[in-house]
């Protein structure tokens, strides 16, 4: 029995009931993959849930506001996969008629949609037989064939895609990509794989040469950058408050934030105190105080230490924002989350 029939009757015993595999609707399987990207499938399925019912269309998706859009993936992170969704929404929906491309060259044109991404929508809807490569899929076979290639180089991803494509079987490659993506996440794990009950245990390479902790090989991550962000939440009389919408390219674009201090190490009172007069030298500040403990949020290539400081001032805020509406507003989750433990007057 072959290496592709293995995996697939082990992935027809294993799979888990995952709603997008119900399905060869491109749009559904087109949205799971953008949001499984980054993102592990019990956090991504509430979220895939949430737009197919808000948009059940391509067409509903490619209508909305962004702003709604970003509202509802709050959380997810890696917020530019919305944004793309939404633009890429907007070019089905307007100029190609609603209707997906349906090859994976044609996929690969469109904003958002990488390699693995086009593989997946081609093979899912269309049984195109076009591999799919992904972290699991290279720790899969760099483990069963003993290739200790660095995942992290670009020129790797084509040694890996030849070899999947000599692997998959022409008449069923929907079945196979999505048993060795499954294998991955569910048998031939990261950490400590239980190489005991494996189906490949007698002809994985990886394991008889006792490398399979080793693989697959990848070069250390980029450096991290620390950066220290001081939240201003102003506080007028009648409770209301001021957010702003981050609209340089960046972490967070067109998400909305209280004003923004920044500052090179972790602020102290004196230090956002004295800076805070200057940023509202238009308002009477009453009193400042810390809210919280500094908060460690981190990002793929960013560490953010987060702390947010309460200013109540004398004035009333010109279309200032009520506690009911703020929530209302696409944020960060790290500010969400502040937000929704925070009493705020109404």
């Amino acid at each position: 029995m072959n290496f592709h029939n293995i995996l697939i009757k082990w992935y027809l015993q294993n799979k888990r009931d995952l709603p997008w595999r119900k399905t060869t609707n491109p749009y559904h399987i087109w949205l799971s993959e953008i949001m499984l990207q980054q993102t592990r499938v019990a956090q991504g399925m509430p979220y895939f849930f949430s737009f197919t019912k808000e948009f059940p269309t391509v067409k509903n998706l490619a209508d909305a506001s962004e702003e709604k859009i970003l509202k509802l993936w709050q959380g997810l992170g890696y917020y530019s996969r919305a944004r793309n969704l939404h633009k890429t929404a907007q070019f089905i929906a307007n100029d190609l008629n609603g209707v997906f491309p349906d090859s994976y060259k044609e996929l690969l044109k469109l904003k958002g949609v990488g390699e693995y991404t086009a593989a997946a929508i081609a093979s899912f809807s269309y049984n195109e037989a076009v591999p799919v490569v992904d972290g699991n899929v290279f720790r899969v076979l760099s483990r069963y064939f003993d290739i200790e290639t660095d995942i992290a180089l670009p020129a790797t991803k084509k040694e890996f895609t030849a070899l999947a494509k000599e692997l998959i079987p022409a008449d069923n490659p929907a079945v196979f990509n999505q048993a060795i993506m499954e294998f991955g996440a569910l048998q031939c794990v990261p950490k400590n794989p239980d190489c005991t009950i494996c189906v490949f245990n007698e002809s994985c390479a990886g394991l008889q040469k006792k490398k399979v902790n080793q693989l697959p090989v990848k070069s250390k991550k980029v450096k991290i950058t620390n950066r220290y962000f001081n939240y201003l939440v102003l506080e007028d009389v009648l409770g209301n408050t001021f957010i702003q919408k981050r609209t340089s390219k960046g972490i967070w674009h067109n998400l909305y934030e209280f004003p923004l201090l920044e500052t090179d190490n972790i602020a102290d009172f004196d230090f956002v105190s004295q800076n805070a007069q200057q940023f509202f030298s238009h308002y009477t500040i009453n009193s400042i105080e810390k809210c919280n403990d500094s908060v460690v949020h981190k990002l793929s290539h960013q560490h953010l230490t987060i702390q947010f400081w309460k200013i109540k001032i004398k004035d009333i805020i010109e279309n200032g924002i009520d506690a009911e509406k703020l929530k209302t507003f696409p944020f960060p989750i790290v500010i969400y989350n502040f937000i929704e433990n925070m009493e705020i007057k109404t």
